[in-house]
């Protein structure tokens, strides 16, 4: 089968993605000049200067940056330089993609969308909110018990935030569960009083954003 693009960057997105296509693409680094289409697997810093290299010819991965002229594929998950089971993932899709790319990103089975480069930033700070933002909260809260001595068996908190995710996954917004979603002032004051201050103010910012 031969070579159907390059992906530039060794980076956790560049090499999953190069060890699922497999034969269809090359995976090289930054410094190198490849012929035909370059898919850029770089950090956002990186990438109008690559860019430039390959005029007319790339597509990058940055979901917050948008480029004029330079189009985008920003696969919504997080990498971990492994080839994995991307069904049904989304894969925002910004000015034109050629269809041989949009193609084999398909066939990994990522589901592909619309996005105007206008509104990249705050899809890419939704994006930040569920997933960055999500492990910093979880991995906080580990902290926190693990400073006072508290060390959970098992599988610790990871039970909590799978359950968690799948009730709002089936039931939405009625998935969501605890004292801000039960109305419990006395519970909130009295968890809110445990923390260290910086957290407290979190605590509370974020169990009433919804409301």
């Amino acid at each position: 089968m031969p070579i159907e693009f390059t992906i530039l960057g060794r980076g956790r997105a560049g090499r999953a993605l190069a060890e699922a296509w497999g034969p269809r693409a090359m995976l090289l680094d930054h410094g190198a000049q490849p012929e035909g289409l370059v898919l850029l697997a770089v950090p956002d810093r990186a990438v109008s200067g690559l860019a430039a290299r390959f005029p007319g010819r790339c597509v990058h991965l940055a979901g917050s940056l948008h480029l004029e002229g330079v189009p985008c594929a920003h696969p919504l998950t997080s990498f971990d330089g492994r080839a994995r089971d991307w069904t049904g993932t989304p894969i925002a899709i910004t000015g034109a993609v050629p269809d041989g790319l949009r193609r084999a990103f398909g066939d990994l089975g990522f589901a592909a969308f619309d996005l105007p480069g206008e509104l990249k930033p705050l899809y890419h700070a939704a994006a930040v909110l569920a997933s960055g933002h999500a492990a910093t909260l979880w991995l906080g809260a580990e902290a926190l018990l693990r400073a006072q001595g508290v060390a959970l068996p098992g599988r610790g908190l990871l039970p909590l935030a799978e359950a968690t995710l799948r009730n709002v996954a089936d039931r939405g917004a009625a998935g969501r569960t605890g004292p801000f979603a039960r109305g419990d002032e006395a519970t909130i004051a009295r968890d809110a009083a445990a923390l260290p201050e910086a957290w407290r103010e979190i605590f509370l910012k974020l169990g009433r954003s919804l409301d």
